[in-house]
Parts: structure tokens; C-alpha cells; sequence
């Protein structure tokens, strides 16, 4: 199957680099880049590199490099085809099943021009008749070839609110007579086909390398390249849709940055100036047919925002309507082979040319530019539609905190809400979501206007963390004064919390946070883990668990490290063949008390076990029944801190401790598998070191599901 090189940069750029690598090495943040020890071979000290701007990675010892396709190909061992269906998965990019699509068109050739003399120059576009419209005022608002208008006639109209009703409606357009010599007289004053400015001019087509020759095929993105630049001209010639930036606030040295333009007048300007790249205007959208089967320039009469891919490319073209009035506001261009709404962001490019750090979210293509405008790099803009989850995941791998700006409508309230439901299933423990309603319904455009760039960055500062947008939003929404109200509420917040990410320990902590600003009391576990620390913060974990297991002997009645290793899954590794035909039998087996080297942890544990039938019911009386069959130094130790121990947890009324030696003993066995991770690094052994390396994973794995699972341990909410 043969994949078109355009897909290829699209999953390639849109790929998650930072995560599909992290799964593999611990990766750290080191300036712009990512910095860890390389999966690839075997190293003390970090010498590998993702850069997430680029996406890419290198290693500076092994030499090894690529972007995400070789990796999945040359690490995780999948051909070329499976890597690109996995990406496809990730990015949510489609791969053509054939190769259907790709970037190249047929060019033709341009059909001759009719001279000025075969039509009356004042005839005006056909239409229905309708008494309401003033033709002659519509004849004189038609662009020449160049994209040039009369201005004072425009102007003129423009400064009188001309209605855009007086236009002929689209499905007028489709049912009128249509000579096409009347037609085109009225889009041509001269000869010159296409206009000089364009066709003329070496400096542009040696820019794209095109040129008049129509035997060769053309190619979608200088074709785009051509009409940005058209649209640019354009903005230049037509005073009032320059002078709709410049009321805005938008500099002129901006216009350039973000390649701003126009489309003028016309149903068919694009076709006039670019008559050889029909089929590709076609491709892109930008020509539509009509129901009879005329052709039409999709946007006319808008100023344009050019929008660019990663690589600064321009892939599409939004147009904002200069009339309020006009509907709809904006129109993108569709999605074409080179174009995908959902897989790009308005701004991006831009920012990620000034090196930007925070990023933002907002709503429109003016708060992108009002924001840049004011030295605030990082706003970004989704192309219309939601912003996705591969979106908010690439933006949380540039920088762990994102915040979302929204206008404090209740559409733009809605649209908050449904991004956070979208980013919480890419919500990992070390990334942040953030919200930011400005005061007085401003949206970021009309805060800098009215506050200043300081204002807003100030704003931005102190944007709402999650955890209070969730409570203060549903809060609104639900009667509190009510246990009903309370448990909706409750409802809801568990329901979300359900989305993050496996093992989020977040979703433990929200659930009761919320929990206890509804008037919940704390669970067991909590109250356990305070009493602990309170009565002496200074013991090792070891130490407490000695004390836990004299209060609750019953907890060795199954053994938790054989739980924990069969719940985590570490009891059935799944090792590549080649690890498991190299690995020493007793390098698989389950870890055991002895393993842990802990004289005194081990004397208690062994005692217990070979005790726990013939201990009293009384909680202080077995425990002084096992202090008694300890060896002397383990009792002399233990003996100090009992009786303290005991009275502090019977003072709170705890009766149970499972979650808490639960939690106790997996500490001491990361302690563990960390120490041996260390001793293996420093005198290597690549297969020990890669199965403890797995065991490590999968026990950190399984603590964060078992600290998201408390959440689920919260009673009805009581008033």
C-alpha cells in the first residue's frame, strides 16, 4: 500500500512522541526538550532527547534518532504499515485504504479570454428579477481582474451600511439565465488574463516554482501558497477591509505575521485569477458547485486568515463576514487532502515560532492575534469545531499546565465544559488544567483592549485550578441546601472521575475534596494515616508496619506481598521471548519477606504467622502475646512505641487498618525494586534489569488504580 507522503508528516507531526517514548524510559523536562536514558541500549547517565516541537528524538551515545513511525518500527519491532496503523489509532488520522488522495492536481488550460467588446461593460451578473435590488450599484461593486475595486463606490456603499441582502441569493444565482459573455465582461476591464501583479511577476513564481506550463501537475500547497498571497494583495487594495483590522486594534506589521488578506467581491475571482488550477480550487474547497452546476468561490466579500500546518505551511483559509449582520460570522474552508479541521490549531505555527512556554486555549482567531499582539505567545484556536483529545494531549506535553479561556456566556460556558470532559481522559498526576473566564464578558480580544497586555497576562496567572471549576460550575447547577442537591452533585463528580487516566491518584483526591466541602466526613484510611504520623512522624515506614501488624495481626492471614504481586500482575509478567530464555529461574518468582533484607520486619511477619491461631481476641492482649515470642531486640524496640501507638488509634476509634498496610507495604516494595534497579545499574545485568525494570512499572501502575479506587469508598453524602 502506498501511503501519501502529506499523511505521513500529518501522524508523524501530530504523534504524542513525548508519551509513546515515556512508556518506555522516564523522560524529564530539560528546557525545551525532553532528556532521559535511552531505551535502545543500556546507559548510567541520560544521553537521549525527544524534542516535542519537532518531534523527534536522539541519542547522543548510541547515535539512534527518528521520528515516531521509526520508532514504533525500530523499538517496538512493528513494520512500516502497523506502525502507521497505530498512529492512525492515536492522532485519530485517517490512512486512505488505497492511495486515493494526495497533494497533486491536474492542471488545464485557462479558456481564452473574451474581449471586452463581446458584451456591454455595464450588463450586470444574471439573476431573477427583483424590483428590490439596484443592479446598477451591484455591476459597480464587481472586481476587476486584478482583485482591484472602484473604491470610492465601494466606500461609498460600505460607509452606508449597504445591506447584503441587496445581493441575489444563492439559489437566485443557480435558476437565472447565465450567458457566460455577459458574465464574464462584467469580471474583466483589460486583456490581461490573469492580472499582471500575478502572473507577471518572477518573484512569485520563482517563490513556488510554477509556472504557464500545463502539461506539468500542480500541487495543492504552492496552490494555497499562491492564494494567501492573492488574498494579501488584496487587503491592500480594498481600504475598508483594511480599515476592519485597523479598527480592531490589529497592526500593520501584524497583517504580515499571520498573512492576513481578503476576498473580494465576485462568485468567481478565484477561478479568474488562477484559470489553470480549476481542479485544484476544487480539491481544496474553495470552488463549489451549485446545485444547477455553476462554479462559486466559497468565501467572498471576508477578510482572510490564513491557517498554517506545524511546518508553517498554509493548508486553508478562514473568512470573516465584514458585515455583523451577515451570517454566518466565519466560514472555513473544508477539509481537503492537505487540510483536517479537527487535527489543527489556529495560532500554532505562530507561537511555536516566538518559542512559546504557557499555552492557551481560546475561542477565535482574533484572540490568537490580540494575544500575540501583546507579547503573549501561546494562544491557540480549534478550527470551529471542539478541541480534541490528541490536541490537548500535544499541548500538555509542551508544557504540563494548560488554560482554557472562554467567554462567560453560556455558550462559552458549555463549550468549557465539554473541553474538560474531552482533556480528562489525558489528565495524567503531573498535568494541570486551568480555566479562565474573563470579568464582564469580555473574551481576550476586548480585555487587552480595555485592561492592557499586563492585565491579561495577570489574569492568565490566576486562572482557576480544575479542581474549583468543577465545584464552582456545578455548584450553580444544583440546589446545596439540599442532601438531594448534594448527591447529584456527588453524582456527577464521580462520573467524571471515571474518565482519567488508569491509576490517577487525582481522581482519588478530587472525589474527596468535593467530598468534604459537601460536609462529608473523612474515610478510615485518612484518619488511620493521620494518627499515624501524629503519634511519631519520625518512624520508617518499616517500623510502622510493625506496629500496624502487632494492632491488626489478622492482615498476614493473606499474605500482601503475594496479593499485591498477583493484583498487580507481576505474578504473570509478560516478558519477550528472548528475556524469558535468558532469565534465571529465581529472577521470576514472587518476592518474599526474606527478599527484603529486614531483620526486625521479617522476626515480626514469621512470628505472626506461626502464632495467628492461637492468639486472644483482644487486640492489646495478642499484641503483647507477639511481643512476647519476638527476638529481645525486636521487642525492646517495639515495646517503646506500643502502648503510645494503641491509645492514639483506639482515641480516634480505628478498627481497621487493611487499606493502610496495604499502602505500607507497597512502599517498602518500591523501596525495594528501586534499590535493586540501582545495584543492577551499577554492576549490569541487562535481563534482570529489564524484568525489574517491568515489575517496577506495573507496581506503580497498580498504586495509582488502588489510590483512584478509594474514591469509590465514599458513603452517601450527608448533610
Amino acid at each position: 500500500m502506498s501511503i501519501p507522503n502529506h499523511i505521513l508528516e500529518q501522524l508523524n507531526s501530530q504523534a504524542d512522541l513525548v508519551s509513546i517514548i515515556g512508556r518506555h524510559t522516564t523522560l524529564k523536562r530539560a528546557g525545551g526538550e525532553f532528556k532521559g536514558c535511552c531505551p535502545f541500549h543500556g546507559e548510567k547517565s541520560p544521553s537521549f532527547y525527544v524534542n516535542p516541537q519537532k518531534n523527534i528524538y536522539h541519542c547522543f551515545g548510541c547515535g539512534v534518532g527518528g521520528n515516531a513511525i521509526s520508532f514504533f518500527r525500530d523499538y517496538e519491532n512493528l513494520t512500516f504499515i502497523e506502525a502507521v496503523n497505530e498512529l492512525s489509532k492515536q492522532t485519530g488520522i485517517e490512512v486512505p485504504k488505497e492511495e486515493q488522495q494526495n497533494v497533486s492536481y491536474q492542471r488545464s488550460t485557462p479558456k481564452p479570454a473574451v474581449p471586452e467588446t463581446t458584451a456591454p461593460k455595464s450588463s450586470a451578473p444574471p439573476s431573477v428579477p427583483n424590483p428590490a435590488i439596484d443592479q446598477s450599484n451591484l455591476s459597480q461593486n464587481s472586481t476587476n481582474q486584478g482583485g482591484v475595486e472602484q473604491s470610492h463606490v465601494v466606500q461609498a456603499s460600505y460607509d452606508d451600511a449597504h445591506s447584503y441582502d441587496d445581493y441575489p441569493p444563492l439559489d437566485a444565482y443557480d435558476s437565472a439565465p447565465y450567458p457566460t459573455d455577459s458574465y464574464d465582461s462584467e469580471y474583466q476591464d483589460d486583456t490581461s488574463y490573469p492580472p499582471a501583479w500575478l502572473s507577471d511577476s518572477d518573484e512569485i513564481t520563482n517563490l513556488h516554482g510554477m509556472d504557464n506550463n500545463t502539461d506539468a501537475d500542480g500541487n495543492l500547497y504552492d496552490l494555497l501558497e499562491q492564494i494567501q498571497q492573492f488574498y494579501q494583495h488584496s487587503l491592500t487594495t480594498h481600504p475598508h477591509a483594511k480599515h476592519y483590522f485597523l479598527s480592531r486594534g490589529i497592526t500593520e506589521d501584524i497583517f504580515e505575521t499571520f498573512g492576513l488578506g481578503y476576498a473580494p467581491f465576485g462568485w468567481q475571482h478565484l477561478e479568474h485569477q488562477f484559470p489553470q488550477d480549476i481542479e485544484g480550487l476544487k480539491a481544496l474547497g474553495l470552488v463549489r458547485q451549485s446545485e444547477s452546476g455553476r462554479d462559486y468561490d466559497l468565501l467572498r466579500d471576508r477578510v482572510i486568515f490564513p491557517i498554517r500546518d506545524n511546518q508553517g505551511r498554509t493548508i486553508g483559509f478562514g473568512g470573516r463576514a465584514l458585515d455583523d449582520e451577515v451570517k454566518p460570522k466565519y466560514i472555513n474552508s473544508s477539509d481537503s487532502p492537505v487540510f483536517h479541521k479537527q487535527h489543527v490549531l489556529y495560532g500554532y505555527y505562530e507561537s511555536r515560532q516566538q518559542r512559546a512556554n504557557d499555552w492557551l486555549v481560546v475561542e477565535g482567531y482574533m484572540d490568537v492575534i490580540a494575544l500575540y499582539q501583546a507579547g503573549i505567545y501561546g494562544a491557540v484556536a480549534s478550527m470551529g469545531t471542539a478541541i480534541n483529545e490528541s490536541q490537548i494531549s500535544r499541548l500538555l506535553t509542551l508544557n504540563p499546565t494548560l488554560t482554557l479561556s472562554f467567554d462567560g456566556d453560556s455558550a462559552g460556558q458549555k463549550a468549557a465544559w465539554r473541553t474538560l470532559e474531552v482533556a480528562l481522559p489525558v489528565l495524567a498526576d503531573d498535568k494541570e488544567l486551568r480555566f479562565l473566564t474573563l470579568p464582564n464578558n469580555h473574551d481576550p480580544d476586548t480585555f487587552i483592549k480595555s485592561q492592557g497586555g499586563d492585565a491579561m497576562r495577570a489574569q492568565i496567572t490566576n486562572a482557576m485550578p480544575l479542581s474549583q471549576y468543577i465545584f464552582a460550575y456545578l455548584s450553580e447547577r444544583y440546589d446545596l441546601t439540599l442532601v438531594e442537591g448534594k448527591a447529584k452533585l456527588m453524582s456527577q463528580v464521580r462520573a467524571l472521575t471515571m474518565a482519567l487516566p488508569k491509576g490517577s491518584s487525582f481522581k482519588y483526591l478530587l472525589n474527596n475534596d468535593v467530598y468534604q466541602k459537601l460536609g462529608g466526613k473523612r474515610s478510615q484510611n485518612v484518619e488511620a494515616k493521620d494518627a499515624l504520623l501524629d503519634f511519631d512522624g519520625d518512624m520508617t515506614i518499616s517500623q510502622q508496619l510493625q506496629l500496624c501488624f502487632l494492632f491488626q495481626p489478622r492482615a498476614l492471614l493473606e499474605d500482601p506481598i503475594e496479593s499485591i504481586w498477583q493484583q498487580a500482575g507481576i505474578s504473570d509478567l509478560q516478558l519477550p521471548a528472548h528475556i524469558k530464555q535468558k532469565a534465571a529461574s529465581d529472577t521470576l518468582r514472587p518476592l518474599a519477606w526474606e527478599d527484603l533484607q529486614d531483620t526486625d520486619l521479617l522476626d515480626i511477619v514469621s512470628t505472626i504467622k506461626r502464632c495467628l491461631r492461637y492468639l486472644p481476641t483482644d487486640a492489646n492482649a495478642a499484641a503483647h502475646f507477639i511481643l512476647s515470642n519476638v527476638q529481645p531486640m525486636t521487642q525492646e524496640t517495639l515495646s517503646r512505641s506500643w502502648s503510645g501507638f494503641y491509645k492514639t488509634l483506639t482515641a480516634r476509634n480505628i478498627l481497621s487498618l487493611d487499606e493502610l498496610v496495604e499502602n505500607l507495604v507497597m512502599q517498602l516494595l518500591k523501596l525495594h525494586l528501586q534499590k535493586k534497579m540501582q545495584d543492577l545499574i551499577k554492576n549490569p545485568d541487562h535481563i534482570k534489569l529489564a524484568i525489574v525494570r517491568k515489575q517496577s512499572q506495573l507496581l506503580n501502575d497498580w498504586l495509582r488504580a488502588q489510590q483512584a479506587e478509594q474514591s469509590a469508598q465514599m458513603t452517601t453524602v450527608k448533610s
